[in-house]
């Protein structure tokens, strides 16, 4: 019988070192294997970060309509907005009405996330509604967005306004409540706003159908908001003592209101003095 001699001290260390060298090794393959796995986790994470950066861009980027005089003759507009894109209100309180050649006309330039133009719904909605639903004044609300900046990022301003067009434009018999309903739930400045099923949500509270109400988030007429907020601002005849523009701005057939509109029944003794 033949038996293997013993291995010698410095065999036993080699062989210590080579399985010493193949678990190192393997360690190793382990190690690159998870570095490329987290690379390429890394790479598919930023894809879809810069996707969706290009996607909000796209989505809130469109023509640049700063210095405009008027809407442009291929932006889509609400069916029943005048050529300036106020939407007017008659008797009935349906968008696209009027109260008659008699009426006084009465244009409200507004902001939904306004605090002010909140105050002046406060104190005036009950008192317009009544000279409108009299048939002694036209009401023209004109909602545009400049208080973007204060709601987080959420451009509140700009998809509200643009729900109330499109809601003017595929349900005028509740455009008026829903403006009245956008101002009973108004969200502060500085905070995100209502999000666009809060919207959605408001529309059909006050009667529009859902299938129309759903709509609301594919931002139809957000050039059309984009548009009329510039004109707006460069309008001379809506700037202030101090050569700016600011919501809510109100005009009593075409001139700027003078009394103060704060204490109730300013606005109304007003109206009554242009009727005659």
């Amino acid at each position: 019988m033949v038996t293997k001699p013993p291995q010698s001290p410095k065999a036993d260390r080699r062989e210590a070192a080579r399985a010493q060298a193949l678990k190192l090794q393997q360690e190793q393959l382990r190690r690159e294997k998870r570095t490329r796995i987290t690379i390429l986790s890394s790479i598919v994470a930023g894809l879809v970060v810069v996707g969706l950066i290009v996607w909000l861009i796209l989505r809130s980027a469109g023509p640049d309509f700063t210095g405009a005089s008027e809407i442009p003759a291929d932006v889509a507009r609400p069916a029943t907005a005048t050529e300036n894109g106020g939407v007017t209100f008659g008797v009935d309180g349906v968008a696209g009405t009027d109260s008659g050649p008699d009426a006084v006309n009465v244009d409200v330039y507004l902001d939904y996330m306004c605090p002010i133009c909140g105050q002046f719904e406060d104190t005036n909605s009950e008192a317009l509604d009544q000279l409108r639903e009299a048939g002694d004044i036209t009401l023209t609300v004109h909602a545009i967005s400049i208080l973007d900046r204060v709601s987080q990022g959420s451009a509140y301003s700009t998809r509200s306004a643009q729900a109330f067009a499109f809601i003017a434009d595929q349900a005028p018999e509740q455009a008026l409540d829903f403006s009245e309903a956008l101002f009973a739930q108004q969200p502060a400045e500085n905070t995100a706003g209502l999000s666009d099923e809060q919207l959605v949500s408001i529309a059909e509270s006050v009667g529009v159908p859902a299938d129309i109400a759903a709509k609301i988030p594919d931002l139809t007429f957000k050039e059309f908001v984009d548009a009329k907020t510039q004109v707006a601002l460069g309008d001379p005849a809506l700037k202030n003592d101090q050569g700016s523009f600011g919501t809510p701005t109100i005009l009593i057939n075409g001139e700027q209101v003078t009394s103060n509109w704060t204490v109730p029944g300013n606005l109304t003794t007003e109206i009554q003095a242009a009727k005659g």
